[in-house]
């Protein structure tokens, strides 16, 4: 697929989507997110690890009323979610390897819950996160209704989506709605160096953790101590175990073999 609204790069294992819209903040247009979606289960099947992020000063605006292709102001809001969000967000939640959203500036509407998708979100210290839909007579879609209750407790999550006030980074990850807010000046060396950890890191280990902590939320403590001593099982019968082990014994860094 040839990209125009977004950029798509892998190197050393970390697969980076950038938002590439950055005249209109990154607005989510029909096109955008057919890319995103593609770019995601490329990178599901060639990368350890996923960073999403925005290019120029914001990270994503949220959906743009603009656009043309769902047809501006008589956008079909029930279509264009079944059809195009669903399979863009599923492709980011579902995808099999870490994914961290680099949020470089305001994250707005769609654009926030489109963050909010990945496994762990860095922000800038100068972004915010807001939940914009109710000051134009909706209310949060994008997985918005799923993620912030579980992330940040159910009375944050109704006054950030009934006021639609601003949410700063700092606030953002104080409340367990973000995993960390970092001053501007570091922002991009801070969250490079997430990622490459997370590229080079036991990826089989990443995809157990992830699954374990996703079932806990509907497991019973049986069922999810079942979870646990199963997937243990079959991470300590693997090569990355073994490597890590040894490695730490040795006191050295662990080249675990990836996927």
């Amino acid at each position: 697929m040839d990209y125009r609204d977004i950029q798509y790069s892998l190197a050393d294992g970390l697969a980076t989507v950038t938002l590439n819209r950055p005249q209109s903040m990154n607005a989510l247009t029909s096109q955008m997110r057919a890319e995103i979606t593609h770019a995601m289960k490329a990178a599901a099947a060639e990368a350890r690890a996923v960073v999403l992020t925005g290019a120029g000063n914001a990270f994503c605006t949220g959906q743009d009323l603009k656009d043309a292709s769902t047809g501006g102001n008589q956008i079909d809001l029930e279509r264009t979610l079944r059809d195009e969000y669903v399979p863009m967000l599923e492709a980011i939640y579902n995808c099999p390897v870490p994914t961290l959203s680099a949020v470089n500036g305001p994250a707005a509407g769609a654009g926030a819950n489109l963050a909010l998708a990945a496994d762990v979100v860095i922000a800038t210290e100068s972004a915010y996160f807001l939940q914009a839909f109710a000051k134009i007579g909706l209310m949060p879609d994008a997985g918005g209704t799923w993620f912030l209750p579980r992330q940040m407790g159910l009375a944050k999550a109704m006054g950030a989506a009934l006021f639609a006030d601003r949410i700063s980074a700092r606030q953002a990850s104080d409340w367990g709605m973000i995993w960390e807010a970092v001053p501007d000046a570091e922002f991009e060396t801070h969250w490079n160096a997430r990622a490459a950890y997370l590229a080079s890191g036991p990826s089989k280990a990443f995809g157990a953790i992830k699954q374990a902590l996703r079932d806990s939320t509907t497991n019973s403590l049986s069922d999810q101590l079942s979870l646990e001593a199963h997937l243990q099982g079959e991470l300590g019968r693997s090569r990355d175990f073994m490597e890590g082990v040894t490695a730490f014994m040795e006191k050295r860094k662990p080249g675990f073999e990836g996927r």
